[in-house]
């Protein structure tokens, strides 16, 4: 077994080799190559933590496996530890025998980063110039990278519900060269790809904040009564997501299909525009969404990806089991 911990990743996984995992996988998901394996999600009862498990098979990449981990809401203040917490398993597809344990935490954050620079590449307008970031928190400074290198943005506006915590952002932005100004919720209308990352359990971006050919990339709900965006927002948009199954039951599109807006055939998978056999965008005046719930198969992709470089480095442990 091939072991990568979670101080290796860093030097291993790039953006752009998180971004080639993410695309490749969604267009085997659209193909039918690569399958998603039912969520298991539960609250132990101890620390007010939440663990389950993501898996899946991507028989094009040949890549079987499963992501542990979740939630422990008290781990920063009281242990220094980031909140969400998680390893990745690899196993032989062959033969069943397990190849890998490669540390999950920052994987996790570039691959959910990578997602929506992929639904930019591949949903935006080629003449977006200013990106919207709605959202401060551990995840945003990483979605702000990827955006940055996927697009010559121009100019980076954001908001978020506590505006002193917005400096992470601007730092960023400087750090790439590009000036960061933040803004109310109604300056939106502004940006041509908007970007949101939170927590809420309540609409934060509504309808009229988005302004006609923009892209949005709804990030942070992936779990029953979550939600970031106004339904109304859905119904007028072409909505993409990772899996159309998690967007149905536990992404944004479940607050619009429960209230009848948009029907489950509305919602297609950003896979099959990466393939071909979906137009995507059909005019520059189109609203397009991508909800991402995140999948269990972009964590093995981009899990498998390290694991590569580990080897071809020489520098992976290797545990003969």
């Amino acid at each position: 077994m091939t072991i990568v911990p979670e101080g290796m990743i860093a030097d291993l996984l790039t953006r752009q080799a998180a971004f080639d995992a993410v695309e490749k996988v969604f267009a085997s998901m659209a193909s039918g190559e690569a399958r998603n394996f039912p969520v298991v999600r539960a609250a132990l009862g101890h620390e007010d933590a939440l663990y389950g498990f993501k898996g899946g098979f991507d028989r094009a990449g040949g890549v079987l496996g499963l992501k542990a981990g979740g939630y422990w809401p008290h781990n920063l203040e009281r242990r220094g530890l980031i909140n969400h917490q998680s390893t990745v398993l690899l196993f032989d597809p062959d033969s069943g025998r397990v190849n890998a344990m490669v540390g999950g935490n920052l994987l996790t954050a570039l691959r959910t980063a990578a997602a929506s620079s992929v639904s930019i590449k591949h949903l935006a307008r080629d003449d977006a110039k200013t990106l919207g970031m709605i959202g401060a928190g551990h995840q945003s400074a990483f979605q702000l990278r990827a955006a940055l290198e996927i697009r010559d943005f121009e100019k980076v506006i954001g908001w978020n519900l506590h505006p002193d915590k917005l400096g992470s952002l601007a730092q960023v932005a400087k750090s790439m060269g590009v000036p960061f100004e933040a803004v109310p919720l109604e300056r939106m209308t502004e940006a041509d790809v908007i970007i949101s990352i939170t927590s809420s359990f309540n609409a934060v971006l509504m309808a009229d904040h988005v302004s006609p050919g923009t892209h949005v990339a709804c990030m942070g709900t992936d779990t029953i009564g979550k939600q970031e965006v106004e339904v109304a927002l859905l119904a007028k948009a072409s909505v993409f997501t990772d899996e159309v199954a998690q967007s149905v039951s536990i992404g944004e599109a479940q607050h619009a299909i429960s209230m009848g807006l948009i029907t489950e055939t509305d919602v297609k998978q950003i896979g099959a525009v990466i393939s071909g056999s979906h137009v995507g965008r059909q005019s520059d005046d189109e609203i397009t969404l991508f909800d991402g719930t995140g999948v269990g198969l972009q964590d093995l992709a981009v899990a498998d990806s390290i694991v590569k470089a580990a080897v071809a480095q020489g520098l992976a442990t290797v545990v003969q089991l």
